[in-house]
């Protein structure tokens, strides 16, 4: 029997071949939620849910706290939340919300559904997980009923909000390093103590993101299951994982910035525990306006857009490249992701061209002056093997058969170092199976992807060969852990290759897909990964 190939049409079987749900109610250890039934898309969904206090006041820096218990009356999940504070006016404090939805449920039943938690991306400085109908990624559940598993989108800090390092966070007794991740990490604790409630399973979760989100994936499973943390999840995806550099809370970097940041705000003491207590009490807008300035800081250089996980020596204890040297990752089955040309979104617009702008052009010393620039813990040596080995002036990749721009070298640096390798270490080193694709499709740079799985989009329709193989080697994946088990093409359509066996990569190529064995990524990942504690990844 043939699959429905288009979004449109499998929406409007649902809805006339489907009867009508009751708007779901659910009794937690904290209050009683009321969800909605959606018969357009035959969803039940509870679009906003606490699941922490409002970190305000002390709470603000600190790991997230429990939540309120709701006593009075039944709590109205139809509604919006807000974002959590952004770079400009948007956001609020009060932002520890998540929302969830699946297909109608019988909470009676005795088999419960693969969990989905996905983290949005937005450079870990901004972002937001509040949604409306058909809710983001609805076309990775949506490209066949083969797959059934309840989805849910948390909100989490960025920014200084989220990312804040240094000595003083360290030793104050209500501040902690990392809150945005360890929000992410409450979620999935959330989700061990409550899932089973909306027809999930605690034992079968999958994370996934894309850009920073993809990112957060990466800082979750450099946790899961090491160093005294719970192992809360067996799958994750990364799609376009944007993991910048990782360094020590107290390292001169993160200390720099804590300085920077103290004195925009006007927080500046002469303790840090006067810092502090200025920090946590100074209006939500000054914050703001001192984040802008720090993001755009590094833009070009050293840290992209500044604000990033650190190591904090308890949730994250060693960097990316540590933990793979070691062979230590905990989680077992890892898809990553990367688009061909992505890194060139990160990287001076001026090296396209000669006149070029911004004091950088498409010249052979440009690039010199921006690598330098990106690598400053490089020695002469170390940059001369970047600049001749592996990213000569005229050179390939897997999916290039040849580049001669400085705009596309230095773009492939970025994309290495930043994006693709993170994608091949986590899942090279997955503990059971791991995956990496290489998504091509012109323009491929980052985001490009998602026209296939995260909104409904005309392109899907057009191309049902691409979609049902890209979105549902997805879902596949959420459902089993196995890209190839629901496997929605045909025969003539490889599938996802197990990177631990084949040393291939699943390639998204204009009319389908092919598998192409790695070379230059696997010399190039090896490269940095030698050399990760110099950068630091």
């Amino acid at each position: 029997m043939r699959l429905l190939v288009t979004l449109i049409a499998t929406a409007l079987a649902f809805t006339t071949t489907t009867t009508a749900y009751d708007d779901p109610l659910v009794h937690l250890n904290y209050g009683s939620f009321q969800g909605k039934y959606d018969s357009s898309y035959n969803l039940s969904y509870f679009r906003k849910i606490p699941f922490a206090s409002p970190p305000t006041g002390e709470n603000r820096f600190r790991a997230p706290q429990p939540p309120a218990h709701i006593t009075d009356s039944i709590y109205d999940t139809d509604q919006d939340f807000d974002m959590c504070p952004q770079r400009t006016v948007n956001g609020s404090e009060d932002c520890l919300y998540l929302g969830l939805f699946s297909r109608p449920w019988d909470t009676d039943k005795a088999v419960k559904r693969p969990v989905l938690v996905v983290f949005y991306g937005g450079a870990f400085i901004q972002g937001s997980a509040s949604f409306t109908m058909p809710p983001s990624s609805f076309p990775v559940l949506n490209a066949s009923t083969l797959n059934d598993y309840v989805v849910i989108y948390p909100n989490y800090r960025v920014n200084a909000f989220g990312f804040l390092s240094g000595k003083a966070i360290m030793e104050s007794s209500t501040s902690d390093l990392n809150p945005g991740l360890l929000d992410q990490q409450y979620v999935l604790k959330w989700v061990r103590s409550h899932i089973h409630h909306f027809g999930g399973d605690p034992r079968n979760v999958t994370i996934w993101g894309q850009s920073a989100g993809a990112g957060s994936v990466v800082g979750q499973v450099l946790a899961n299951g090491r160093h005294g943390q719970p192992k809360l999840f067996s799958k994750a995806l990364a799609s376009s994982p944007f993991w910048p550099k990782t360094y020590a809370y107290n390292a001169p970097e993160a200390e720099a910035i804590f300085a920077e940041f103290a004195n925009l705000t006007g927080c500046l003491g002469n303790t840090d525990r006067e810092t502090m207590s200025c920090l946590k009490a100074v209006d939500v807008q000054t914050i703001r306006d001192a984040n802008l300035v720090i993001a755009a800081g590094n833009t070009w250089t050293t840290s992209s857009y500044t604000w990033a996980p650190v190591i904090d020596g308890e949730f994250l204890v060693d960097t990316l490249t540590e933990a793979v040297n070691a062979g230590s990752l905990k989680t077992e089955f890892v898809f990553g992701m990367y688009n061909t040309h992505e890194g060139e979104n990160f990287v001076p617009s001026g090296l396209k061209s000669e006149a070029g702008a911004n004091g950088f052009n498409s010249s052979v010393a440009s690039f010199h002056s921006w690598l330098t620039g990106f690598l400053p813990g490089f020695s002469e040596k170390q940059i001369r093997a970047v600049e001749e080995v592996y990213y000569p002036v005229l050179g390939s990749t897997e999916t290039i058969d040849e580049y001669n721009s400085t705009y596309v070298r230095a773009g492939l640096v970025y994309r290495d170092v930043v994006l693709a390798c993170p994608a091949y270490w986590v899942a090279n080193d997955a503990q059971r199976k791991g995956y990496l694709g290489e998504y091509t499709i012109s323009p491929a740079t980052h985001g490009s992807d998602t026209i296939y799985w995260n909104r409904i989009n005309a392109v899907q329709t057009r191309n049902p060969v691409v979609y049902e193989g890209y979105a549902g080697a997805f879902a596949s994946f959420f459902q089993t852990g196995d890209p190839n088990v629901h496997k929605l093409t045909d025969a003539s359509q490889p599938g996802v290759t197990v990177i631990q066996r084949t040393e291939e990569e699943f390639v998204v190529v204009d009319n389908g897909f092919e598998n192409t064995h790695l070379t230059q990524l696997k010399k190039r990942c090896d490269f940095w990964r030698g050399l990760g504690k110099h950068i630091p990844v």
